[in-house]
């Protein structure tokens, strides 16, 4: 079977244009967990650390000896992020839920199984923080940004005008991120993140 790499089996959800697009966002499953301040910071770094370990824990999983029911090789999903109130000035007031997205065949046992392989091998205060859940946007409009997090409002007034302009409201005033590149690999006027409204017809 075909490794699923969500970059080319999965484009319309992770590689929209750089102009709003309308989509519909089925459920999916996610390790997440919630956290508070400036995302420049340690703490913000910790948090993303515990998913990767458990993103990885179930990736790994045929290689301890065990092997889910319908596991199949794939690409971990990139780091994702929902943002609460990102557009105050202040970053240390920031309220945000980070996540990794879970394959289908990913239940709570498995989740739970992960938990423990992460907790037996590389113990993390955040750990007992962290939990397995599922989320469905929706009905949603994206946009690919290019560039510095900071000029990320350029990008919402073009989301915002497509709102306008289609007879569409956002759900909720909190968006999501989805980071395509690493923050510490790649030049912050080089990355790629995809921000995404829930939206309803008026």
């Amino acid at each position: 079977m075909m490794k699923h790499e969500w970059k080319k089996q999965e484009k319309e959800l992770y590689l929209p244009k750089d102009m709003p697009v309308l989509i519909t966002v089925p459920k999916h499953k996610f390790f997440a967990i919630k956290g508070k301040g400036d995302p420049n910071g340690e703490d913000f770094s910790e948090r993303i650390g515990v998913l990767y370990s458990l993103a990885y824990a179930v990736r790994m999983m045929p290689k301890s000896g065990f092997t889910p029911d319908g596991y199949f090789e794939y690409t971990v999903y990139p780091l994702e992020g929902v943002w609460e109130n990102s557009d105050v000035a202040d970053k240390n007031s920031y309220i945000y839920t980070l996540m990794i997205r879970q394959p289908d065949f990913v239940t709570d046992e498995i989740a739970e199984k992960a938990f423990e392989a992460v907790k037996k091998k590389k113990p993390h205060a955040f750990l007992s923080q962290t939990y397995f859940c599922e989320m469905e946007d929706g009905l949603s409009v994206q946009i690919m940004h290019n560039g510095d997090y900071d000029n990320e409002p350029v990008s919402f007034a073009q989301m915002q005008k497509y709102l306008d302009e289609n007879g569409l409201i956002r759900k909720a005033d909190n968006h999501r991120e989805i980071y395509l590149t690493d923050a510490n690999k790649v030049e912050r006027d080089k990355a790629k993140t995809v921000l995404r409204y829930c939206v309803s017809t008026v």
